[in-house]
Order: structure tokens, then sequence, then C-alpha cells
């Protein structure tokens, strides 16, 4: 889908929630007169923020203390977006699938004890700070859905200072993890934002496929876990390289109010 398409998806009719006014977060601070709210859904991990030394240390760890041969680097990284025991569970040899319970409790206790220890470093990628600042505007609400736990999900905002960024955060907690659409639904649902309006940004295939499956447009990142030709085949209507590439094709696909019968 080019950037055309992306922006007749989100013009056509129709609704995610039908009867549903949409808006219904888009108040105080979030309103514009006579606009509809604009709905940007961030992946967190590949996406957002660099975790991989994170993920990979604690993957270790976990399998390490589970008495079981940790899994390569490669591997980890092409579960990162799945719920945690989903992931394990692909990684985990077939002898030992009993175990994926066991290794995701020693998972979390490895990602805790990571970010107790005030040097451990997990950054934002390079551009992502400016441009979650960019679009925390009053016609544009940010979402998260991720495969991180909710706990997990909130230690990594509160770091950065973005928690207050974000109106809805969907979490592998909640209910069913990627590719399943069930967290774009609950985003859109919560943050009272149509299907039409809303556009969801992640770096693995899992993204890609939950946005397909939801209904939604995906923009897919270059930068994480999974190769742009990946994200593309998974329905990426585009992949971008740089954040502030990310803010010309979003600036294109949900123009500023008065700015609509400029394209």
């Amino acid at each position: 889908m080019a950037l055309s398409g992306l922006r007749n998806h989100l013009s056509q009719e129709g609704s995610a929630c039908p009867g549903r006014a949409a808006g219904a977060l888009a108040t105080g601070k979030n309103a514009v007169a006579g606009a509809e709210p604009r709905l940007i859904v961030f992946d967190l991990d590949g996406t957002l923020v660099d975790s991989q030394r994170t993920i990979v240390e604690a993957m270790t760890a976990a399998f390490s203390d589970s008495g079981l041969a940790p899994p390569d680097r490669r591997s980890i990284r092409r579960v990162v977006g799945l719920s945690l025991e989903e992931a394990i569970v692909r990684l985990l040899p077939e002898t030992a699938g009993c175990e994926a319970e066991a290794v995701a409790g020693r998972y979390r206790d490895a990602f805790l004890d990571l970010h107790a220890d005030p040097a451990h470093e997990e950054p934002l990628y390079p551009g992502a700070l400016e441009a979650i600042a960019a679009l925390d505007r009053p016609d544009t609400l940010l979402g998260i859905a991720t495969g991180k736990g909710r706990r997990g999900l909130r230690l990594v905002l509160q770091r950065h200072g973005l928690l207050e960024r974000f109106v809805t955060l969907q979490t592998a907690d909640d209910g069913p993890g990627k590719p399943d659409p069930a967290m774009l639904s609950r985003a859109m649902a919560q943050a009272g934002v149509e299907r039409r309006a809303t556009l969801m940004v992640g770096d693995t295939t899992f993204d890609m496929e939950m946005a397909q499956r939801a209904g939604v447009p995906g923009i897919g990142v270059g930068w994480g876990y999974h190769e742009p030709d990946e994200l593309l085949a998974a329905g990426a209507g585009q992949v971008v390289e740089a954040f502030d590439e990310l803010l010309a094709v979003l600036a294109e696909t949900f123009p500023a109010p008065g700015r609509e019968g400029e394209r």
C-alpha cells in the first residue's frame, strides 16, 4: 500500500465500534473543535526503545537458570513482539515445552533485576523522543501495543518520562497477544477512535499482521527486529528508516486541522 493508499484507507467510511461516537478521550488538551481525533499506536521494543540488550540478557539468564541451553541472539530477535509465553514456547526445544511457564517466570525476574540497576541502559532510538513530543498535540492520541507485560511496559515508559504521553496501553496481560487484533481493537475502543482514523507503527511482522487483521494500515520501521522486505510482505504500507521520515509520512496521512484541502 503506497502513501496515497494509506490516505484512502483512512478516509473510507466505517467504524470499529458502530454507533459509538469517536473521540471519547479527545477532551481537554486533546480536543480540537470539529476535528475527529487520530490514534497512532506504537509498538515498544524495536520501535521506540532499543531493548535488544535487555531482552537477550534476560532470556539468556532465564534459560541458563532453568538448566537449558540459551537460544542464540538471532533466534531471540525473531520472537520479539510476541507475548512472553509464546516467545519462549517458540524458543524451547520440543522436549522442554512443559518448562515454558517456569522459564517465563525466570525471565521476568531477570528483567526486573536488570531494570533495578541504575546503570542499566535501554535507550530510546534516535529521534523517538522528539517524534513523540511532536505528535502529542490536540488532534492526535497516542497508544502502545506491546508483547511486554504491563509492569515491564510501565517501568520502561516511566524511565524515559513517557508514561503520560499515551492514552491507551495495551499489553499481553490484557488478552491475546500479537498478531491477534485484540490489542488494537481495545486501543481504538478505549480511545474512542474509529478504524479509519487509526494507524499502527511497528518493527515486526507481528505488528503488521495485527494491523491487517484489525483493519487498520500499518507503517513499518526499518531499525528494529525484522527486515523491511518482511514487513512489506506482512502488509506494511511502507517502511521508514528514520523518525523524521515517519513524521513526514504521518503529516501526509493525518494532515493538521485546516490542511485537509491541501492533499
